[in-house]
């Protein structure tokens, strides 16, 4: 008996038309996967389509004796220009035989071999050009490697120069091709009575197709003008005669073949190429290995054909980015016979004859079955040594399958080695953005999206590659540019500040000492760690800021670590001068400072100078701020006897006019990758009477997309009762403008006019604790009668600054006599951060919108004022409205906390509060694969709050929805009515309560995942133990502590919050 194939909703006549999304297709068919599993059908227009994604599946419909190509619908649209070529042709035209036995030979080892020279002549002309444009030009990898294919496939295969890369924009080719396929799409899923009356759409497909055209003409007429020396495929195609059919090929034909040699030999090579460059600078120990393996085998010399296939590693990170990124993302097949059954992992199907199935092989490439659990994760190590060929038949497919598979894949192969070996010869490329996270853009194929790079020559002398906020540094020979107005004509000696931060308080530190090096004899430059990766300069002192997370570097700093952790030369350092401060939080006791005591250990090792000890700021303790103060001040006096610096008494930094207009402030805050999210709906989830908790649901940025267990950065303001403080004590207009200009790099808007509302709202931090070097200054301009007060606050910084989070602002109130005007405060006070909320939804719900769960903190203020605290984010989150604006990004969470791809896996979730965030998500994915017809384990949810008519967040809705659904087990602990929780006071408690059902979850496989504060984990490790030790019988607490750590290695994830 067969299975039923589910299908999504869908609407009368238009069916599923609505379900895919008409510019990201692949996109949808993702999470449509992630929904219903290995098979699902859609409607589109009363025509029934089967999407296949599991590798089972695959496999067994990749018999060519039982399922042949089927020309999709795409295919259909894009035979308006390719009519009859190789990828178009139905499976009975005879010319598709005739082209593919006249042009197989074409593309054998020796003919491949053969186009060498052509090949590198284009790839040094993507060389030239990149280090023409030097380390500071942004490049778009995909156009110039769309570039580079379509220049090399028509100079090797045809001939003809197109000489792309002497053009400013693209190959007017290039450009009717990108819009042709994007409309071949379109109109596949576009009913036709509606694609009459879009005339102007139809004449510039028409147009598109005549522009194509026109190359294909002018590539033919060439060759019957002046046949090429050397016979190509042109030549092949136009004096070729058929040996089983004894026919040349008709002219038209040519053509078709022609273009369809102009559009696929180029598309999946430059996809491919962009998805190495991407995954590699998403992975800095593969770019590492590979780069070795390339210094190592062919070092500085010009690689050869002797070359290809001879690099390991570098074949394991093609295949492994071809695996992740398939530039021709899916194929098309169906049964030669009618009533054709397949098994898959869950059951048989029917399909029938001439029936469109689709093989999806972006999902197949993700299948746990042949990948494992880590599918998601770039690991070229997965290709090596045998494994690639130890794969399942059938099982690694980006070059299509067959008869009809890719042609040119051995062109497709050696070109993109070479062009690699090349690249990675002569350039460290750096992200544009270290935050970016991959976007797709799919016409035939898919590629990276809006995704830059720069290319840094590599050299004997390092070189530095700043962020567009910072100055160039120059290459060697030519003048260091500073990225300020000052410059070493002015007196002033270099110095390179570099820092690591995913939250920001690093980052806040490294402006700091960027803003103050003026006055001590420095032009500072500021960058982001990544940059400095093998380029750490050698002509100024070098500051390092970074922090450890989970004793992992920040996004911004991972492959400046994996560079320092295993450069090999014993002297690679020698000539740096340095210093590290180090950001951590003693919470995490095991990996406390790992990641800054890494970089100072290893700068130390090989041969660079420590100029000042490394300094230790631990976010936990009152002293965070004033560590850092006391780093500082050792800095500037070794800089001053090292480099006899002279220190101006002149006074940094602001001056300001008043003049009129406004700045975006994310890309002056270095959040380049914020966009606007609309706010649809905000709602408070608790009581009257118990601390508000908001659910909020935004439309994400275009483009924007998001896995479960996600972070929502959000670019708050502050709240305005805060800022109208500030005003009033700083005796300001509310409608006050300003001009700002500055002698240092820095994060206000400097040379157009901004409001002091809108500056105090959005660029600074006005309610941090201030610190003692705020207090210090504050000091220096006091009158005597605040002298008193002052100085006590500094003797007792702890317990009556830091403890009850006394600001600059407060102190200022506290002290009307101190005479501070705007620019000394906006010098102390640091830059405003991003925050980071985890994600409350799963893109199942919907893959454009994502929901916040948090907690709105407006509590009395701990530093005694009579008016309550207000968080400044979640006020301003809690103040919007449907239809306001939010600039906000989506970052990614630890890779461990995600949802198994495998629904089957149980989950035990423990959670108090908003920390239920994620775990809502998490239930929310299983609840719409539950519905879709998968099978998903029960799991168990551990939730703490105060009481079940409060605060016991969505319990009566989506919790409750769920659990009837045999999705969760909800297992409440209620802190003020424990009658109602089986006695259980906290979520540890409700756990050593229901022991036997959290270790029967265990032994079925099930992941454990823990969102809350760091008192919560700690309090849930305890309880943990504790029950290790009575199941295993060990009575020694560390023995039992190292037990827990052995058998949940791999299944206990945490996201910790204060």
């Amino acid at each position: 008996m067969t299975t039923p194939i589910p299908q999504p909703p869908g609407v009368p006549f238009l069916g599923n038309v609505n379900t895919i999304d008409r510019d990201l297709p692949i996109k949808s068919f993702e999470l449509l996967t992630q929904q219903y599993g290995e098979i699902f059908q859609l409607n589109i227009f009363g025509a029934r389509r089967i999407i296949i994604n599991s590798y089972k599946l695959q496999a067994e419909m990749s018999d060519e004796k039982r399922f042949i190509k089927n020309i999709s619908a795409n295919l259909k649209q894009v035979r308006a220009a390719a009519s009859d070529g190789l990828f178009t042709a139905f499976p009975d035209e005879p010319n598709w035989g005739k082209a593919h036995r006249l042009l197989m030979p074409c593309f054998g080892t020796a003919a491949i071999f053969g186009m060498y020279d052509g090949m590198m002549d284009i790839i040094d002309q993507l060389v030239t050009k990149w280090e023409r444009f030097g380390p500071h030009e942004d490049i778009d990898p995909a156009a110039d490697f769309t570039r580079l294919t379509l220049d090399a496939i028509a100079l090797c295969s045809m001939s003809y120069r197109l000489n792309s890369f002497y053009r400013e924009e693209p190959h007017p080719f290039a450009i009717a091709m990108t819009d042709f396929l994007l409309e071949s799409g379109r109109r596949s899923a576009r009913n036709a009575l509606v694609q009459a009356i879009m005339t102007q759409t139809n004449a510039k497909y028409e147009a598109d197709i005549a522009t194509m055209g026109q190359l294909v003409s002018s590539i033919l007429e060439d060759h019957k003008i002046r046949p090429p020396a050397k016979p190509d495929l042109v030549t092949v195609m136009l004096n070729g005669v058929d040996k089983e059919t004894r026919e040349k090929l008709p002219e038209e034909n040519i053509r078709a073949n022609l273009l369809t040699f102009l559009i696929a030999g180029h598309e999946t090579t430059s996809g491919m190429l962009t998805f190495v460059v991407y995954y590699l600078l998403k992975n800095p120990e593969a770019m590492r290995k590979l780069r070795d393996e390339i210094d190592t085998k062919i070092g500085g010399r010009r690689v050869t054909t002797k070359d290809v296939n001879q690099l390991p590693y570098l074949l394991a990170v093609m295949r492994e980015a071809m695996r992740l990124g398939p530039t021709a993302p899916a194929r098309s097949v169906t049964p030669i016979h009618d009533d054709a059954v397949v098994t898959g992992n869950n059951g048989q199907y029917l399909l029938h004859k001439d029936e469109p199935c689709i093989l999806v092989t972006f999902n197949v490439h993700r299948d746990p079955k042949v990948w494992g659990d880590d599918v998601l994760e770039f690991k070229p190590e997965r290709m090596l040594d045998g494994k690639f060929e130890a794969l399942p038949p059938n099982a690694w497919q980006p070059f299509g399958f067959g008869l009809r598979g890719c042609i040119g894949r051995p062109f497709a192969w050696q070109e993109a080695q070479l062009a690699l070996i090349s690249i990675f010869q002569r350039f460290d490329l750096v992200m544009r953005d270290p935050t970016y996270e991959l976007e797709i853009k799919q016409t035939l194929t898919i590629k990276p999206h809006n995704f830059y790079v720069r290319a840094i020559p590599r050299t004997d002398r390092p070189r530095m590659l700043l962020n567009p906020s910072s100055a160039p540094i120059a290459a060697p020979g030519e003048p260091a540019q500073i990225a300020s107005d000052v410059s070493p004509a002015n007196g002033l000696k270099p110095m390179y500040v570099f820092y690591g931060s995913n939250t920001g308080n690093s980052e806040s530190f490294a402006q700091r000492i960027v803003s103050a090096a003026p006055t001590h004899g420095f032009a500072a430059t500021l960058s982001t760690l990544d940059m400095a990766a093998e380029h750490l300069p050698k002509d100024g002192p070098v500051l390092i800021l970074t922090a450890s997370f989970e004793g992992l570097p920040a996004d911004n700093a991972k492959h400046f670590v994996e560079w320092a952790e295993n450069v090999k030369a014993a002297d690679a350092f020698a000539g740096i001068k340095y210093g590290v401060f180090g950001c951590g939080n003693t919470d995490w006791v095991s990996t406390y400072q790992r990641v800054p005591k890494l970089i100072d250990d290893a700068l130390e090792a090989r041969g660079a100078i420590r100029l000042v000890d490394r300094g230790v700021g631990d976010a936990a303790s009152a002293e965070f701020f004033d560590a850092f103060d006391k780093w500082e001040e050792m800095v500037w006096a070794k800089l001053s006897t090292e480099y006899g610096a002279v220190k101006s008494e002149q006074a940094v930094g602001l001056e300001i006019k008043t003049v009129s207009s406004s700045v975006v402030r994310a890309e002056l805050l270095r959040q380049r990758d914020m966009g606007f999210g609309t706010v649809i709906e905000n709602k408070v989830l608790t009581a009257e009477g118990h601390p508000p908790k908001m659910h909020i649901e935004l439309a994400l940025p275009e483009g924007f997309t998001y896995r479960a267990g996600d972070y929502l950065a959000i670019l708050p303001t502050n709240p305005e009762r805060t800022v109208r403080r500030a005003m009033a004590r700083l005796n300001l207009d509310s409608d006050a403008e300003i001009e700002i200009s500055s002698t240092a790099p820095t994060h206000f808007p400097t040379g157009k006019p901004v409001s002091v509302f809108n500056l105090l709202s959005g660029y600074v931090e006005l309610q941090q604790p201030a610190t003692q070097r705020d207090l210090e200054a504050l000091i220096a301009a006091a009158p005597e009668t605040a002298q008193a007060a002052l100085k006590d606050l500094v003797a007792n910084y702890a317990d009556k600054v830091f403890a009850p989070r006394l600001s600059v602002l407060d102190v200022l109130e506290e002290q009307p006599s101190i005479p501070l005007t705007l620019g000394p405060l906006l010098h102390m006070l640091p830059a405003m951060r991003i925050r980071q909320y985890s994600i409350s939804s799963s893109p199942l719900w919907n893959p454009t919108h994502a929901t916040l769960t948090l907690a709105v903190v407006d509590a009395p203020a701990r530093s005694g004022r009579t008016e309550p605290y207000l968080g400044v984010a979640s006020t301003y989150l809690a103040s919007l409205r449907g239809g306001d604006k939010v600039q906000c990004a989506v970052r990614p969470s630890a890779a461990a906390f995600h949802p198994p791809t495998d629904p089957g896996v149980p989950l035990v979730m423990i959670c108090a509060g908003s920390g239920l965030a994620p775990m809502r998500g998490f239930l929310q994915e299983r609840a719409e694969q539950k519905r879709a017809g998968r099978a998903v384990a029960a799991s168990l949810l551990f939730f703490g709050c105060r009481d079940p008519r409060g605060d016991f967040l969505y319990g009566d809705a989506e919790l409750k929805e769920w659990a009837e659904l045999g999705v969760v087990d909800v297992r409440p602990a209620f802190s003020r009515c424990v009658g109602e929780s089986a006695g259980c006071r906290y979520v540890h408690d409700r756990i050593g309560h229901d022991k036997a059902e959290v270790v029967a979850a265990y032994d079925a496989g099930a992941k454990f995942f823990v969102c809350g504060s760091g008192r919560i984990l700690q309090g849930v490790k305890e309880t943990i133990v504790e029950l290790v030790k009575e199941v295993r019988g060990i009575s020694d607490e560390v023995e039992a502590q190292k037990l827990l750590n052995h058998i949940m290695q791999g299944r206990f994830a945490t996201d910790i919050f204060e």
